[in-house]
Order: C-alpha cells, then sequence, then structure tokens
C-alpha cells in the first residue's frame, strides 16, 4: 500500500524509518550562510578578533595570604566595650574634635560625653519610641541616620546609641530637596531594610524641607519615616538602674552601608559585628595605630574609609579624630594640612582631589610643617590617576617635612572593606608598573616605557590585609583564577567584609560567596571569597595593584577601557582651562548591539565656543591616540548643571540618564559616529537581474503570479449615465442648464459654516457665459489660447474654468500669491503664468491690485504680466455661440503642480480623459443629483482640483465646499459641515486631518454637546500623493470614533502626473487592508511579510481600490520587466483618464515621453503604460470585489524621485523621520535629505533653546538603531522653517536649498565627525 505521497509504507516499519522518512519529505533548508546571502538580509558586521592582539602566556597565578591577624591582649571583645572602657576610665580623653567653616575648633567630643550621650540615645530608641506594650523599634530593627556632614559628633553618638541598642544604623545622605539626583534609590533601599524611624539632629531636622503645616514631607520612593532628634536636651535620662546588654562580637548585623551601582541603584551591605571588629583589628595592626593618636580625617565619616578610620577604629583605640568638613574644604583647601600642623597629628585620612586642591591653593605658607606625620593614608589610591596626585604632593611638600614612605594608597570596596593598604615602611620604595594601555584593554598586563604616552602608571596598594587570603578571577564568566600576568578581578577571602546585599539573596550569591577554581575545574579552599568589584593583579612581592572598577570598565567591540583612564586622558589635555577638573563624566551608551563611549563635562563659563571645539577635538585625538578607542560623544555642560553625589562628585548613573533622555541641556556637542561605529552592514552591491527567458511563463513570473490588476471596465457597466451622450463637459453643464436649471450644484461656506454662495446649474451657466463674451471681446482670445486663472478657493474659480471652455479656451488653476508673504509665493505664479504661456490672467478685483501693489513689483517684474482681467464686473451680454470642440482628443486644461522635489510639471488633459475621469469617479463614489458631497481641498490641481470643479457638473451632486485655509480660524469648520449637512461622503487632505486632530484633540465633548454627528460618513477620503499617513488616519479615527466616526469610513486616494487619480476607495468593495513589511528589506527593493509588532516592520495602508476603467502593473524600473506578486516596483498605469503628456517640465526636460508611452520589456509588450514615478506592490488579498473576483490590494512605498540611495540602499525619507520624530517629545516636525553622500536631518524644536543640543545625539543613535545609516548633519531649527506645500506634503529640495544657501537661521548645526 502507499501514502498519499507515494511513499511506500509497510505496517512494520520501525518508528526511526518512519522518522528518516517524515525528514526527507520535509524540504530541506540551506545551511545558515547560504541562506543570508539568499534573504540577502542586512548582517550587522561581527568584530573579528585582531589576530595579533596580546594573550595572557604566565602561569596560573597563587592566591594570596595576608600576616596573621595578631591578637593583642588588651584588644576589647566588641566595639561597644571599647567605647564603655574609655568611656570610664578616661572619659576627659578628646575623642572628636569638630571644625566650624573658619576653621576654628567648634566642639571637642570627649570619651566620657561620647559613652554617656550614646546610652542615653540606645535607652530613648528602645522604650520611648511607641509605647511600652508595643514599642517602635525593637533590637535588631534598622533605623537610618540622616546626619550632614558638618555633624560628625551627633553622627557618632546616633551610630554608638544603635549599637548599644543593637539596632541596625543605616547611614545615608541629606535629602536637600525632594528630587535629590539618587535620593530615590535611596528611599527604596530604606524601604527594603523596613525601615521606619530616621535619627537625625536639631539643626538638620530644622533645614529639611517642610511643608506648610510643618510636617516633613515623604520624599520620592521613601516609606513614611518617624523623625527623631537625637540632641541630648530632647531625650529622657535613663533610669538607674537601666543599662545596655554588651556582648561580645558575634554574627548579628552591625550597620549597613550604602553602596550606589552603575545603573544608580542603591544596594545595602550588611556587617555583622564580628566583621567590624576584626576590621578594626585589621587597620589597626596594618596602620600601626596606638592609644590617644591624633588622626586628620577629611573623609565622608558616614561610609567607606572615613568611617572604618574616624568613627570605628578610632574608639578601638582611644584616638583623637579632627573631623574636617567638606564645606571648610571648599573654602579653605589647605585646611586639613593646617591641622596637622596644629594639632602634630601623626596620621590623616584623605582623597587624591584633597591633595590636588592643597597644590592648588598652595603658595609657599612658610609655618608648614608636615613631620609629625606618620602614614597619610590616599582612600582612593586605587585610581589610576591618583599616583599623579601623590607624585605632585610630595614634590611640593617634601620640602616641609614629608616623607616619601609616609604616602599609604589604600584600596576598598563597599563589599570587601579595606582590600588592601600601603604599611608604613622605611626600607622598601614604593611599587610602580609601567603598563602597556593597549595590553591592558585585553585584560593583560605587558610591562611598557615611562616615554609613551600610550602607557598606564599605577602605584601599588601594598599588601593583602592581615588574616585575608586574596586573588584575581577572570571578570566574566566562571571565577576562574587570572594567570600571573592577566587582569581579573580581586576576590577576598576574610572575616573583615560584608556579608552581603540586604534583602537580595540572589545578587549576594554572585558576589559575597564565589569558590575561585583551578585551571583543573576545583575550587582554591572551601571558605567563599567576596568579588571586590576592582580590576587589578598582584604583583612581584605581594603587591596589590588596582587598574580599575568592575563599574567603570566598558567594552567596546571586545576591547575593555575603563572609565577612569579615559577621564585621567581627558584632563591631561590643558585641563583648567577650559573645563573643571572633577567634573566630568564618562559611561557608555549602547547603540547598534556595541558599547559607544560618551563623555560629558562642565565647560567654564568664560570659555569661548572655539576655545571649547578646540579642546574637544583635541581631547578625541588624544583618547584615539592614547587607548585606540573612538568617542560616539563629547558634550559640554554649562558650570554646575551635572547632578550631583552628596559630596560634590558627579552622579555618573544619573548624567547618562539625563542624557540618554535628551534633558542634559549641553552647550557643545562632537559627535563621531563615523570613527567609532564600525559594525554597519555592508554596503549592498546590485545583483543582476534575471533576464526574460528564464522567468516569463504564461502569466508567471519567477514562478509568481503577474502583479497586475484593474477596477472596473467602464465600458461595461450599465447605469443609466446622461451625462454619457455628451462628449464634452461644456455640453453636460448646457444640457443640466436646461433640465435642472434650479438643482444646487455647489455650495460655499465661510469660517463661521453659513452659506457665502452657491450655484445652481443655469446660473453657472450663465456666468459662463458672460464670462466667455469677457474672454473674446477684452481679451481678445482666439480658440486655443491658454488663461491662467488666479483665484482663491470658491465659485468665482468653477464660473471661470466653465467661461474658458464656453470660448474654447484652455484654462489654467493656479494658487493666489499670498497677501503676507508675496515675495516667496508670487514668483511661483509669475513662473506657471509664463511656462503655461498664458495668453491672459483672469481673477477677482482684490488679487487684481495685489498684483499692482509695491510688494508684487518688488518680488517680480510686473511690467512682463500679460493682461489681467477683473471677472467682478462681467459683460450683461450673451456669446453669439458656445465653442464646441472639434474632436475630444483636444486639450481640455493643463494640470500644474509642484511635486515635492521642487519640480514644477504641468500636464495635459484632453477632452475625453476628463469625461472619463468624471465617469470613473461617479461610479466609484456612486454620485447622483441626489448626493450632497463635502469637500476640503485646494482646487489647484490633481483629484482636488477635479473634485471642486468637475465631478458635480458631470454628477450633479451638490459639492458644500469648503476652503481649507478657514479651518485656521476655525479648526471645526468642516467636520461641523459633514454633520450638518448629514453627507455620506466627504473628501480632504492630511493637512486638514492633522489641523483636526491637533486643534480638536482636546475638544471632542464640547462639540459632542454641539450636536456634532459623523455616524452618516461612510467614506472619508484622503486625496493624497504619498504613501498613506498611515498614523495619522488612525488617530484621526480613533479620536472621533466618539462622535460616532465608523473607523471603516476614513481611506485614501492616489494620484500622480501622469493620472490624477489611480485609486479611490469609493463605496462598494472590501476595505482597504494594512500589512506588514520589513523595512530592511524594503531598503534593498523587496517586499517581505512580517508579523505585526515585530522588530523593524512598517504599516502599510492600501490606497483604496482601483478606479475603474484603470490597469495597474508592476514594473522593474530599470529593466521595464513585469514583476510578480507582492514584489516591489515601480506602479504603470494604463487608463482612459491618463494625462496624454506633459506640456513643459521646468527644469528636466529629459523626463519628458517615456513617463506617458513606456512599454514592459517582455511579456505584454504591446500595451502603453505611463509611469507613476512610485515604488509599490500589489498583493492578492482573500477577499471579494464587488464584481466577485479575489481583490487586488496597491501599496504604494513611496516615489522614486524623493527616495535616498545610500550606502547601495534604498531609503524612503518618511521611514528615517518617523524613527527621529519619536526619538524626543520637543521634535515636532523632521525632514531629511542627503547632501554630497551626508544624510542631513533637519529637526523643528519646539521647547526653549537650551534643548537643541539633547536632540543631536538622540537623532543620531535612533537613525542608527534603526536605519543603519550614519547622520551626517544635525539641523536644529525653529517651528515652521520646514517648507509644506498644501497638500501637506514636506518640500524637502526647497529645504535643501535653504540648508546649502544658509537661509535657514538654525538655532544649532551639529557637523557629526
Amino acid at each position: 500500500m502507499e501514502t498519499g505521497d507515494g511513499v511506500p509504507v509497510s505496517s512494520r516499519v520501525s518508528a526511526k524509518i518512519q522518522q528518516l522518512v517524515n525528514t526527507l519529505k520535509r524540504p530541506k533548508r540551506p545551511p545558515l550562510r547560504e541562506f543570508f546571502v539568499d534573504d540577502f538580509e542586512e548582517l550587522l558586521e561581527v568584530q573579528q578578533p585582531d589576530p595579533n592582539q596580546p594573550k595572557p602566556e604566565g602561569a596560573q597565578m597563587l592566591a594570596m595570604r595576608g600576616e596573621q591577624l595578631g591578637v593583642v591582649t588588651n584588644w576589647p571583645p566588641s566595639l561597644e566595650a571599647a567605647l564603655q572602657r574609655w568611656g570610664t576610665i578616661s572619659p576627659k580623653a578628646p575623642c572628636l574634635t569638630t571644625m566650624d567653616t573658619n576653621g576654628k575648633p567648634l566642639y571637642i567630643l570627649t570619651y566620657g560625653k561620647l559613652w554617656t550621650r550614646s546610652m542615653k540615645v540606645a535607652y530613648n530608641i528602645l522604650h520611648k519610641l511607641g509605647t511600652k506594650q508595643e514599642p517602635m523599634v525593637r533590637p535588631g530593627d534598622r533605623v537610618t541616620l540622616v546626619f550632614p556632614n558638618n555633624d560628625p559628633a551627633a553622627f557618632m553618638v546616633a551610630f554608638y546609641g544603635c549599637l548599644l541598642a543593637e539596632v541596625v544604623p543605616v547611614p545615608i545622605e541629606v535629602p536637600l530637596t525632594r528630587k535629590d539626583a539618587g535620593s530615590q534609590q535611596i528611599g527604596f533601599l530604606l524601604g527594603s531594610c523596613g525601615v521606619t524611624v530616621a535619627l537625625t539632629s536639631d539643626a538638620c531636622h530644622k533645614g529639611l524641607p517642610k511643608s506648610p503645616t510643618g510636617e516633613i514631607p515623604q520624599f520620592k520612593g521613601w516609606p513614611k519615616l518617624l523623625w527623631f532628634v537625637t540632641e541630648s536636651k530632647h531625650l529622657s535620662k535613663p533610669p538607674r538602674d537601666w543599662f545596655p546588654h554588651i556582648k561580645d562580637a558575634n554574627n548579628d548585623t552591625a550597620y549597613i552601608e550604602y553602596k550606589t551601582c552603575k545603573d544608580g541603584s542603591v544596594l545595602g551591605v550588611t556587617v555583622t559585628r564580628i566583621a567590624l571588629l576584626t576590621h578594626c583589628q585589621a587597620l589597626t595592626q596594618a596602620c600601626g595605630y596606638t592609644e590617644a593618636e591624633t588622626i586628620v580625617n577629611v573623609l565622608d565619616f558616614k561610609k567607606d574609609v572615613g568611617l572604618w578610620h574616624g568613627i570605628l577604629t578610632s574608639v578601638m583605640n582611644m584616638m583623637h579624630v579632627i573631623s574636617i568638613p567638606y564645606s571648610l574644604m571648599k573654602v579653605n583647601p589647605l585646611s586639613w594640612i593646617q591641622k596637622v600642623c596644629q594639632y602634630k597629628a601623626k596620621v590623616a585620612c584623605v582623597k587624591s582631589r584633597d591633595m590636588h586642591w592643597a597644590l592648588v591653593a598652595h603658595r609657599d605658607q612658610r609655618d608648614i610643617n608636615l613631620s609629625s606625620l606618620r602614614m597619610l593614608i590616599v582612600a582612593d589610591g586605587a585610581n589610576p590617576w591618583s599616583i599623579s596626585s601623590c607624585d605632585a604632593f610630595l614634590n611640593v611638600f617634601q620640602s616641609k617635612g614629608l616623607r616619601q614612605e609616609v604616602i599609604c594608597p589604600c584600596a576598598s570596596s563597599p563589599e570587601a572593606l579595606t582590600v588592601a593598604i600601603r604599611r608604613y615602611c622605611v626600607t622598601s620604595p614604593p611599587g610602580r608598573g609601567v603598563l602597556s594601555m593597549h595590553g591592558l584593554t585585553y585584560g593583560v598586563i605587558r610591562v611598557d616605557s615611562e616615554e609613551k604616552l600610550s602607557v598606564l602608571t599605577v602605584q601599588d596598594v601594598g599588601l593583602v590585609m592581615p588574616g585575608a587570603i586574596m586573588c584575581s578571577v577572570k571578570p566574566d564568566g566562571i571565577p576562574q583564577l587570572c594567570k600571573t600576568d592577566e587582569i581579573g578581578e580581586l576576590c577576598v577571602c576574610a572575616i573583615a567584609t560584608g556579608t552581603s546585599y540586604y534583602g537580595l539573596s540572589g545578587m549576594t550569591k554572585n558576589t559575597f560567596e564565589v569558590f575561585p577554581m583551578t585551571s583543573s575545574g576545583g575550587p582554591i579552599t572551601e571558605y567563599p571569597f567576596i568579588r571586590t568589584g576592582l580590576l587589578g593583579f598582584i604583583g612581584p612581592g605581594g603587591l596589590v595593584f588596582v587598574i580599575g572598577k568592575m563599574d567603570g570598565l566598558m567594552v567596546v567591540s571586545g576591547r575593555r577601557h575603563n572609565a577612569d583612564d579615559i577621564v585621567a586622558t581627558a584632563l591631561a589635555v590643558e585641563p583648567m582651562k577650559f573645563v573643571y577638573r572633577g567634573r566630568i563624566a564618562v559611561f557608555s551608551v549602547s547603540v547598534l548591539h556595541d558599547e559607544r563611549i560618551v563623555i560629558v563635562a562642565e565647560q567654564r563659563p568664560d570659555s569661548t565656543e572655539e576655545d571649547s571645539f578646540q579642546w574637544m577635538s583635541r581631547v578625541l585625538q588624544a583618547i584615539d591616540s592614547i587607548h585606540q578607542v573612538g568617542v560616539y560623544c563629547l558634550a559640554l555642560v554649562p558650570a554646575n548643571t551635572l547632578p550631583k553625589t552628596p559630596l560634590g562628585g558627579i552622579h555618573l548613573s544619573e548624567t547618562k540618564q539625563l542624557f540618554l533622555e535628551g534633558s542634559l541641556h549641553p552647550c557643545n556637542v562632537l559627535m563621531c559616529p563615523h570613527t567609532c561605529v564600525t559594525n554597519l552592514p555592508k554596503p549592498r552591491q546590485k545583483q543582476p537581474e534575471i533576464g526574460p527567458a528564464s522567468v516569463m511563463v504564461g502569466n508567471l513570473v519567477s514562478g509568481k503570479r503577474i502583479a497586475q490588476a484593474s477596477g472596473r471596465d467602464l465600458g461595461q457597466i450599465e447605469d443609466n449615465d446622461q451625462a454619457r451622450k455628451f462628449l464634452f463637459l461644456s455640453e453636460v453643464l448646457q444640457w443640466r442648464a436646461q433640465t435642472t436649471p434650479d438643482h444646487v450644484l455647489y455650495t460655499l461656506l465661510n469660517c463661521r459654516g453659513t452659506i457665502a454662495n452657491s450655484l445652481t446649474c443655469v446660473q453657472l451657466h450663465k456666468r459662463a457665459e458672460k464670462i466667455a463674451v469677457m474672454l473674446m471681446e477684452r481679451g481678445h482670445l482666439q480658440d486655443g489660447d491658454h488663461v491662467a486663472l488666479v483665484y482663491p478657493p470658491g465659485i468665482d474659480l468653477i464660473a471661470a474654468f466653465y467661461g474658458c471652455l464656453y470660448a474654447g479656451c484652455v484654462p489654467i488653476t493656479v494658487r493666489p500669491p499670498h497677501p503676507q508673504n508675496i515675495a516667496t509665493t508670487l514668483p511661483t505664479v509669475k513662473m506657471i503664468v509664463e511656462v503655461s504661456r498664458s495668453a491672459c490672467l483672469m481673477t477677482t478685483q482684490l488679487i487684481c491690485k495685489l498684483l499692482r501693489s509695491r510688494e508684487a513689483a518688488a518680488a517680480v517684474d510686473v511690467r512682463t504680466w500679460p493682461p489681467v482681467l477683473d471677472t467682478d464686473d462681467l459683460p450683461k451680454k450673451r456669446p453669439a455661440q458656445i465653442y464646441k470642440p472639434s474632436n475630444p482628443e483636444t486639450l481640455a486644461y493643463l494640470d500644474f503642480s509642484v511635486s515635492t522635489t521642487g519640480m514644477l510639471a504641468g500636464v495635459k488633459m484632453s477632452h475625453a480623459a476628463t469625461s472619463a475621469f468624471c465617469r470613473s469617479i461617479k461610479l466609484q463614489c456612486e454620485l447622483y443629483p441626489s448626493r450632497e458631497v463635502a469637500i476640503c481641498l485646494d482646487p489647484y490641481c490633481g483629484l482636488g482640483f477635479v473634485l471642486w470643479c468637475l465631478c458635480s457638473v458631470y454628477s450633479g451632486h451638490q459639492s458644500i465646499l469648503i476652503p481649507p485655509s478657514e479651518l485656521e480660524t476655525n479648526p471645526a469648520l468642516w467636520l461641523l459641515a459633514v454633520s450638518q449637512y448629514k453627507v455620506r461622503d466627504t473628501f480632504c487632505s492630511y493637512s486638514v486631518m492633522e489641523l483636526c486632530t491637533k486643534g480638536l484633540g482636546s475638544q471632542t465633548e464640547s462639540l459632542k454637546a454641539r450636536g456634532l454627528d459623523l455616524s452618516r460618513v461612510r467614506t472619508c477620503v484622503v486625496v493624497a500623493e504619498e504613501r498613506p499617513r498611515i498614523a495619522l488616519t488612525q488617530s484621526f479615527s480613533k479620536l472621533f470614533k466618539d462622535l460616532g466616526l465608523h473607523p471603516r469610513a476614513v481611506s485614501t486616494s492616489l494620484g500622480c502626473r501622469v493620472n490624477l487619480a489611480i485609486c479611490l476607495q469609493g463605496t462598494s468593495g472590501p476595505d482597504p487592508t494594512t500589512v506588514y513589511v520589513d523595512m530592511r528589506a524594503l531598503r534593498h527593493d523587496r517586499v517581505r511579510l512580517v508579523e505585526r509588532g515585530s522588530p523593524h516592520s512598517l504599516p502599510l495602508m492600501e490606497s483604496g481600490k482601483i478606479l475603474p476603467g484603470v490597469r495597474i502593473i508592476i514594473a522593474n524600473p530599470e529593466t521595464k520587466g513585469p514583476l510578480g506578486d507582492s514584489h516591489l516596483g515601480e506602479i504603470w498605469v494604463h487608463s482612459t483618464h491618463n494625462a496624454s503628456g506633459y506640456f513643459t517640465i521646468y527644469g528636466d526636460e529629459s523626463l519628458q515621453s517615456d513617463h506617458f508611452n513606456s512599454r514592459l520589456s517582455f511579456g505584454d509588450t504591446q500595451t502603453i503604460w505611463a509611469r507613476t514615478g512610485y515604488l509599490g506592490f500589489l498583493r492578492r488579498t482573500e477577499l471579494t470585489d464587488a464584481n466577485g473576483e479575489r481583490h487586488d490590494a496597491l501599496y504604494v512605498v513611496g516615489a522614486l524621485d524623493e527616495a535616498m540611495e545610500l550606502r547601495g540602499m534604498r531609503y524612503h525619507p518618511i521611514d528615517i523621520e518617523t524613527s527621529v520624530i519619536r526619538a524626543h517629545k520637543s521634535i515636532t516636525e523632521c525632514a531629511v535629505f542627503t547632501w554630497t553622500n551626508l544624510l542631513v536631518v533637519v529637526v523643528e524644536l519646539d521647547g526653549s533653546e537650551q534643548e537643541a543640543l539633547d536632540l543631536v545625539p538622540l537623532v543620531t543613535n535612533v537613525v542608527l538603531e534603526e536605519h543603519y545609516l550614519i547622520v551626517g548633519v544635525v539641523v536644529v531649527v525653529d517651528i515652521g522653517v520646514i517648507p509644506i506645500n498644501s497638500r501637506g506634503e514636506k518640500q524637502r529640495m526647497h529645504l535643501r536649498d535653504g540648508f546649502l544657501a544658509d537661509q535657514l537661521d538654525p538655532i544649532y548645526v551639529a557637523y557629526n565627525m
């Protein structure tokens, strides 16, 4: 027996064989590589690894052990025990001295006061919040500490109060405003820690923002807090018998230190009591701290090195801390050095910026002596540029008693606490490494020579901490031990570290529970290590070197760069002149599947734009030569505008966020996408087309049905169309004037919606007769002469048109000049009059005056106008006879229009074509004398003119005419008229639809109240010569749905120069369909249908139904061969109402004949087609037409002459413009064009001028991401600069001319280098 497919099957076939048979039946899919060529999709280039890149060659590293943590007999069993001891045996010993902003000692906190006050705070926290039965805070709960940077004493009392009460302090910064940079994230941390109480000082509490009722408002993202002031005078005294419970250090949480991540989120690192104590012991041993030493602390005492040395270890050793607030450093950067001298301090804790500031401020102070210092702890010694501060500082202050071995850089991280610190050692000199920057980008250590620029000089940060083990592991993937010449993330195993991220078990596991692996795959110890977040290596002699932070890592094209290194290079370029040293942010943004480097710096107010650009271009060169990496964007912002961290640094993630959302407001921007975007797809190579022989089989091309379609046949439709008897429109009018003289054909509305004027058949006929007499007698015109009709939209225009037909003249309708803008509009009128060879010009009295005015004389040469006839003053007589043309093929009228590319083209419409056109529209829209149609269009060319002037005379329906200009004063005019006259069919332009959508968006309720009802509208057609603007039609439909508008009613039409209307939705037939195509395939002139919402999808709406008497075929514009169904090609049209040729084309004579009589190169080579110049495709749908056939839908993609050829691909401006408009809320309009081979993007800015430069990076990003193109120039202009014609189409070529002639008066022009 056989299966249906003819494959023999036996009932005993095993499942295996059956599976094989099934596999063979399935078509073979080509292997991947071919698949892509076949589908010839744009593949982004993948960075190929450089074969010469350095690779690590050393042996596997060994974990490094620190010295044994020696247990000293008199070390206290816990930190609270130490406080109790000193507070009772040395109550007078100074613990902390605070300074005011003049550098005078403000307050001395003794160990006795610290002990008694901390106890008081502890008692009050536990017993005075809430009720006896329900205390608010119990041991183990978290409370937050909110103290300003100038009040370390209050902070210290509160912190130790918490330790004594066994509650967990979470120190944070004071929220200055409700929208402080990063403050919201801190709020999330407090919420996740379950904090309900905030301890603060009196002064700080008074300074917090308050509501009118005196309440402290809830900060954005913060939990509801009870604010508790810790000053002694506000607290109750503990009873005599109350005593805090002082235990030995255990595994309970002692405190939580906050940490801000790269993305701006804030985590809480928990530190246990045993870790806290062990850390103090390790620091005491490493730094050789002894009782009653004096230490000067410049660092933030709430976290990190400042907290560990200045608040915790100092108490363990009964040391005296001199605390220098940030506010004092701002006023007097030398203050810390003066305090070291004054107090003969043994130790100072500083950051490299404090050393740098001291150097800048230092002017040979005589009385400085630093010989008392035995340790100058540099807290950010891990930062690559700290070495230059250390060297320069030593250089200047060596003569003041500073010894080289005193400078002790250290490395720390929130997770691992102190990672390494340089010991005070006279014998061995400090370690230095001069490393090749190129090697480092591959994570490899290569020693280089100091002379080169492209090296990084690093200093050691000392040895591993006592009692700890350290190793380095590969930064990503499995934690594999590095080789000895490889850069890795430093990991530490010790008791003295953080234990978790509070409440985040997953992240905790990845960071705090790491088991480094050897190359054989086993862990190196059974104890977990902690990732420090620092990148570095362990050098000779166990010295630890740090070359950067994991957070600052930017991986660009597979190479690793450190943000701090890039900052250092930027600062090396004449730093002090143009930008502020500490105010540079470097981060990377992801654009087109790779990281791109962005540098943002604050510019000094006195530097000029010229200076800044010089500096910016130097920075780019420096980074390129030293780091061999391109900078994507360099932006300068005004001084003091970058978001700050509480201690004055830059809030990096917030800065990046502002950059990405376009609210950074730079004053200078330099983008260099050309140099750093290297992964664009290869430019397209055009494939040779398949020759005709291999493809034509019957009605198939390459196996697909030929893409051809037609509307209903005009000849075979039987209807009682009386007008068919007449060959000429002038005869139809005379017949109507005899048979239905009082039937109203036209009603013109004014801006108030009342009837301004109307015409019956006989009135129109009589006016036309008088105008014919005027043309013959006053104008002395012969039949066949051309007459320019310069009228505003209205009734006069219609009468003048038929007057010309009655006199045998050929009318040309011309838009009148704009009275407010004669200089730009009058030359176009003049040009049309001249090009059309008009023998005379007819117009109204008002326009006559305008044409003779002073302004007109300034704009054009008024002496060369043809005779001007004023039709407001008509003769009273009738013509002897009305002209009847000898042949229907003679010229009826000329249709002139300026294309979007700025070409003025006039086409010839014969009498036969005009009548066929009117009949086609009558059939499609089912127009009869009893119908009313509302028209809100410009009546000067194309379908707009035909609907306004011709169709009513042919079909006898009443046209309600609404001049679009009236909508500017009354946007609801058109829709109110449609509702009032109960109109079923209406026509408008995109400009009208946009005006209604924008102008009436908020008024739908009030319009409903006024009785606006659109439920009777059957068809609302947008008359267009472009791809349907689906977003606009959809938003219009959605907006007016509530007023009864049926969503199926809205559709579009398609016309062009060779055929003024190819498609028009009409009344019968299926609704317009929408398909989604892949934008990337379109650029390759291919149609690929995709699902809605898939990436790179573009919705295309059918352009209405093909009109009766129209045939369409899709042809290849180059080879002129027919194309298959759903293939993209040029739309060709054959129809009785095609125009019969160009009258003249102004400016490009070569385009002519071929447009109107082309033949296919194979297949049906007899039919004569007109080429529309539009790309599109036909697709057979599942729907049925009115005549029962399957419906063919026509989709327009865009005009050939508008399309831009870039990188070998065809781009349609509208697609790029749509992306750009979405990029930022302040972009209201956009137009693109090419200049040389650069893409120029012009955007209109609706916002303040300071937003102008925000747009440049966003526009560049979106065009790269969505279109794989690099923008060459971004021009930011004011609203209304992009010229738009009456059809609502952008005049991109006019804009281009304006750009090249420097006439746009832009707000900003950015040339992307």
